[in-house]
């Protein structure tokens, strides 16, 4: 069992950036995989950018490619989302979640979710 809470969210002006962090629970959490995802009113939770059990390997959504940083410290049981040049459309409820897989970019494949934290961009 994993519990994921995440931190960091809140109201940022366009351009501006933003670190999110995802506290995990559980002594297992160096074995899974981690992901980002995001997702806006009307609109389906759609992938951030995932990282593998050892922080070796990286992926992300071409949308936000070289705006975003996920990296994650097992010591720590934390896993972070450094989001910069932020623009309004990225205003949404962004989770965190936990995968079995070594790494996953579909929703479906994750175990674990935490409750999300909202980011707002205002222009």
């Amino acid at each position: 069992q994993v519990q994921l809470v995440e931190s960091g969210g809140g109201l940022v002006q366009a351009g501006g950036s933003l670190t999110l962090s995802c506290a995990a629970s559980g002594r297992t959490f160096s074995s899974y995989a981690m992901g980002w995802f995001r997702q806006a009113p009307g609109k389906e939770r759609e992938f951030v950018a995932a990282i593998r059990w050892s922080g070796g390997s990286t992926y992300y959504a071409d949308s936000m490619k070289g705006r975003v940083t996920i990296s994650r410290d097992n010591a720590k049981n934390t896993v972070y989302l450094q989001m910069n040049s932020l623009k309004p459309e990225d205003t949404a409820v962004y989770y965190c979640a936990a995968t079995g897989s070594i790494v996953a970019v579909t929703p479906a494949l994750y175990n674990y979710w935490g409750p999300g934290t909202q980011v707002t961009v205002s222009s």
